[in-house]
C-alpha cells in the first residue's frame, strides 16, 4: 500500500508541473477591439478545436480531472 501511495504522489507532482506549464502556454482571452470588427470569425477562430490552442485547452481539462481525482485519493489515503 505504501508503494501505491508513493507512485500516486509522484504522478500527482508530475501532473501539477505539467498543468502549470500548459496553463502558462495558453494565450490570454482578451479579444480587444477585434471582436467588434468580426475578427473572431477568422479561420483560426472557426477551427479552434484543431489548433494548438484547442489542444492546450483539451489537455488542461484532462489534467485538471486527473489532478482532482489524485488529490481526493491521496487525501483519503493520508487520513488513514
Amino acid at each position: 500500500m505504501a508503494v501505491l501511495k508513493i507512485i500516486l504522489t509522484i504522478i500527482f507532482v508530475i501532473d501539477c508541473i505539467a498543468l502549470t506549464a500548459v496553463v502558462l502556454m495558453q494565450e490570454g482571452k482578451d479579444a480587444g477591439l477585434g471582436t467588434i470588427a468580426g475578427a473572431a470569425d477568422t479561420y483560426w477562430g472557426q477551427n479552434r478545436g484543431r489548433s494548438m490552442e484547442g489542444g492546450l485547452e483539451k489537455a488542461t481539462k484532462i489534467m485538471v480531472v486527473i489532478f482532482f481525482v489524485l488529490a481526493v485519493v491521496l487525501g483519503m489515503s493520508f487520513l488513514n
